[in-house]
C-alpha cells in the first residue's frame, strides 16, 4: 500500500468512528462534559487560592504568637535578672 492509500484509509476510519460516536449520542454529552470540566477547573483554582491565603494568614498568626512568646520570655528573664541582683537576700 502506498502512503496516500494508507492516509485515505486512516481518514475514512476516523470519519467512520466519528459518525459511529454521533449515532451513539456521544455528541449530546459534549456540552455537559465541557461545562463540568470548566466548573471543576474554576473551583480547583479558587480552592488553591483560598489555601494559599489561609497559609499566609496562619503564618501571620503564628508570627504574632511567636512575637508574644518572645516578649513574655524577655520579660521573665528581665524579672529574674532584677530579682537576682536587687531582690531580697
Amino acid at each position: 500500500m502506498s502512503a496516500t492509500s494508507k492516509a485515505s484509509w486512516m481518514v475514512a476510519a476516523s470519519i467512520g468512528a466519528v459518525e459511529a460516536l454521533k449515532d451513539q449520542g456521544v455528541c449530546r454529552w459534549n456540552y455537559p462534559l465541557r461545562s463540568l470540566h470548566q466548573h471543576a477547573k474554576n473551583n480547583i483554582r479558587s480552592y488553591y487560592q483560598a489555601k494559599k491565603l489561609s497559609a499566609q494568614s496562619s503564618s501571620a498568626i503564628s508570627s504574632k504568637v511567636n512575637n508574644e512568646k518572645l516578649k513574655q520570655s524577655e520579660e521573665s528573664l528581665r524579672k529574674v535578672m532584677y530579682l537576682s541582683c536587687w531582690g531580697p537576700n
